[in-house]
């Protein structure tokens, strides 16, 4: 019998019914979204690398409260960049210069400067181990042994992120279960760690069956990748799965603001950029006058990584609510013209009816390709 293209070491490993999983979305996760796609069958994922571990905890709770099904909890290894620690008021008033303006036009305070105060990436990492999370997934990094030996003991399935082979590479040798090949089309933050991110701008058309030639592991293709034609192309090129992020921005079940949906759903949503200036690190976002004007202001104001990110947070807050989309980080990836969801179990419905229609001499070639790289 000819393989399925739903079936594969991966879907069997995660216990899931498809291979779809849903992009973890930085601070836009939802449980509601989370436990929807868990429930069709595929893998939600909910980023928690934002929060303490306390909250992390209920947010655990609450998805199981709606869900049976595996789901995953991902965090940032890397947690902040050099000098987070010691940036002073000097640098926040530099790098709020840009923003004042702004602020003043809609009548919102200006922010005043207060120390950092940091969490510690192994203390949440400790919360997902007691509450024996299905699926951890991670970026920015690679956990220490230790910690990865903890989730293995724990029969805990671990998916890293690598941006270029070489991270893919590292990824393997660490233990993984499974490797994300983000492409640079993705949205939201380049997770690159073995070099700069402006450094490790690799397509996923082009990094995805790199690395899918040096891991032994399952690849997951993520990156531009919005229907089943994105679908069927990474599963022809080795992947064993797909990470799909912006489009679930666009339902309504995420947790994505009202004027950020309806841009992802707007005329001007093709046209994305990369900028470090709504966090500190390089992410990928629509194209608005927010992140023009700074990316024009220069890198020598913007604050390190998460300074930056909780900077821009009092510009977007009375933004939103004054429903200026130009004054917002609209976090998108280059297909964002091809989000059309709506609603979550609708969307997946349709995903996979086009998939399955076209899937299977592809997926035989795909499963044939695979065998021959675990026998060389």
């Amino acid at each position: 019998m000819p393989a399925r293209w739903n079936e594969n070491r991966l879907t069997a490993k995660l216990g899931i019914d498809y291979p779809v999983i849903q992009g973890p979305l930085g601070g836009l996760s939802s449980q509601k979204l989370t436990a929807a796609v868990s429930n069709f069958g595929g893998l939600g994922s909910f980023a928690a690398h934002s929060l303490t571990p306390g909250a992390i905890k209920d947010v655990i709770a609450e998805i199981r409260s709606l869900t049976s099904k595996p789901f995953a909890m991902n965090l940032w290894v890397s947690m902040e960049d050099e000098g987070a620690r010691t940036s002073d008021e000097n640098a926040f008033n530099r790098s709020l210069a840009p923003l004042a303006v702004h602020l003043a036009a809609l009548g919102a305070p200006r922010p005043e400067y207060k120390p950092y105060s940091w969490i510690r990436f192994e203390d949440q990492a400790r919360v997902l181990l007691d509450e024996k999370v299905p699926v951890f997934s991670f970026i920015y990094g690679i956990p220490p042994q230790e910690i990865l030996a903890e989730f293995r003991a724990k029969h805990i399935v671990t998916i890293g992120t690598a941006t270029t082979p070489e991270e893919g590479a590292a990824l393997q040798e660490a233990g993984v279960d499974a490797v994300v090949a983000s492409g640079f089309e993705a949205g939201g933050h380049r997770s690159s760690f073995l070099r700069a991110a402006e450094d490790s701008l690799t397509g996923t058309l082009s990094l995805l069956p790199q690395i899918a030639d040096v891991v032994n592991v399952p690849v997951i293709a993520a990156g531009g990748i919005a229907d089943a034609r994105g679908v069927i192309a990474a599963l022809a090129l080795g992947a064993e799965a797909v990470q799909m992020g912006t489009v679930f921005l666009a339902c309504e079940e995420s947790g994505a603001s009202l004027l950020h949906r309806q841009a992802l759903r707007g005329k001007k949503a093709g046209h994305t950029a990369l900028t470090k200036g709504f966090t500190g690190r390089l992410a990928r976002a629509i194209h608005n006058r927010l992140l023009e004007e700074l990316n024009q202001e220069g890198a020598a104001a913007i604050l390190p990584y998460p300074l930056q990110r909780r900077l821009v947070r009092n510009l977007a807050i009375p933004a939103e609510a004054a429903g200026r989309s130009d004054l917002l980080p609209l976090w998108a990836g280059q297909s964002a013209n091809l989000s059309a969801c709506t609603d979550v179990l609708a969307f997946l419905t349709s995903l996979v009816e086009e998939i399955s229609e076209i899937a299977g001499p592809i997926t035989r070639w795909s499963a044939a390709r695979r065998e021959m790289q675990i026998l060389k």
